[in-house]
């Protein structure tokens, strides 16, 4: 058996910290939850811990949370398919969003369903996603705000998901100046400029936010304790909110070198091995956990006396390093994941979910003291 177990007093640690950084800076930030891939577990108890929107980029997610907390604000993060514009009215209170038709469409719906939709304007700021050209928001935007029903919260963008474009003071400054020339051109208040995610922590925390960046997205960070920025880790926050465990099945001394003619395996790669190691054997352990429920190399044995060899569709193949240590069928194995891992995992069937240390938590409302 394998399994997934989030730690809830990590993250409620984890949550505290940047409550309190972000309390100190004035900036509102909301959860990015999609890496829990609407896990019912593991929604209940990220809800017991935060008391912040909810932002996902799956419509079922933001469908579960609502179900789960009806009072949550939700936040539909990528540009909505055009046919999807009834549900995203439904299940989100904030939708981001680049194309005016689909705006319409979501404006025909918000009127039929009696609501008030709020949109986040993105723009393209260098990384080449979602997002508008900026020279042409002036008319967007005065196509924008003709439409019933339809409220413009705030504009945003994305940095670093795709191509690895970082943020620095010259590009958020520079989206500080095109909020200033549509509220000057159309006499009309932009509430928030959401362009602010785990990756901008780390400027934030150097002073290279300008005032006025009033908005964070911010998942990786909270979940892992990273800083994006400069692939590391924060200091004082926890890395290990998830674990990850699998049982050993086999233990068995085994050759370093397989024998046959080498074609290619299972990921479509022909292993290569040091020749020095022929004749040599090894103790090796199999666990209960292959490809088809995570990405090998995004996931590493917390005790340091194992190493991963290799994997299968379900089944991980590790190295005893240490061949004194006592290791047998029905033992587990835990696992430090990174956020892709845990991605994989979430998405398996076959990688049960669990909560622990959760006897003295108390739900957060307060902000945090500066």
């Amino acid at each position: 058996m394998s399994y997934i177990t989030l730690n809830t007093q990590k993250l409620t640690h984890n949550y505290n910290f940047l409550n309190h950084l972000f309390n100190r800076h004035e900036i509102e930030w909301a959860v990015v939850a999609k890496l829990l891939c609407g896990n019912e577990t593991f929604l209940k108890n990220l809800l017991s811990v935060v008391d912040k929107d909810i932002c996902d980029s799956r419509l079922s997610n933001l469908k579960k949370i609502k179900e789960l907390s009806p009072e949550t604000k939700t936040v539909y993060i990528k540009p909505p398919a055009k046919r999807l514009a009834a549900s995203i009215v439904k299940y989100a209170d904030v939708s981001f969003n680049s194309q005016l038709e689909t705006i319409k469409a979501l404006s025909e719906e918000a009127f039929k369903q009696q609501k008030i939709h709020r949109i986040v304007i993105m723009i393209e700021m260098g990384e080449l996603r979602e997002g508008i050209m900026a020279d042409s928001l002036i008319d967007f935007y005065a196509e924008v705000i003709k439409l019933p029903n339809i409220e413009v919260s705030g504009i945003g963008t994305n940095l670093k998901c795709l191509n690895g474009i970082l943020p620095d003071r010259g590009k958020l400054n520079t989206l500080l100046k095109y909020r200033r020339d549509a509220e000057r051109h159309f006499q009309k208040k932009i509430p928030y400029i959401s362009a602010g995610s785990s990756v901008t922590i780390p400027l934030l925390k150097d002073g290279n936010v300008p005032e006025g960046i009033n908005h964070f997205r911010i998942g990786e960070s909270l979940f892992f304790g990273t800083d994006v920025f400069n692939d590391t880790f924060i200091n004082g926050m926890h890395r290990d909110v998830f674990k990850l465990t699998a049982e050993v099945i086999e233990v068995i001394e085994k050759p370093m070198i397989p024998t046959g003619k080498v074609g290619k395996n299972l990921t479509g790669d022909s292993p290569e091995y040091n020749q020095k190691d022929k004749d040599k054997t090894s103790l090796r352990a199999i666990v209960d956990l292959g490809v088809l429920d995570i990405d090998i190399k995004q996931v590493y044995p917390i005790d340091e006396d194992f190493e991963v060899i290799g994997a299968s569709s379900d089944m991980m193949i590790l190295n005893i390093i240490d061949e004194k240590k006592l290791v047998k069928v029905g033992d587990e194995i835990d696992f430090g994941v990174s956020y892709l891992a845990v991605l994989r995992a979430m998405n398996s069937d076959y990688v049960d979910k669990k909560v622990v240390n959760t006897q003295k938590i108390k739900k957060i409302h307060e902000k945090s003291e500066n």
